[in-house]
């Protein structure tokens, strides 16, 4: 993840409390208020692999004001 990608958010989800300590770490200072959701999700997945988009689609819109 990117400064630029930090910037713009309203939300940062992450997919496990792992990456959230890594992104605060290396970004935590662009970090300006916007929440960072661990969603819970083990990191085992493939790129676009559908199992993953159904987790995200049924756990990301409790976010989401």
């Amino acid at each position: 993840m990117a400064l630029e990608d930090i910037e713009w958010a309203d939300y940062i989800f992450v997919m496990e409390n792992a990456h959230k300590k890594k992104l605060s770490k290396k970004l935590g200072n662009a970090i300006n208020g916007q929440p960072v959701i661990s969603l819970g999700i083990p990191d085992d997945y493939e790129y676009m692999d559908q199992a993953l988009i159904d987790i995200l689609k049924s756990k990301v819109p409790a976010y989401i004001k």
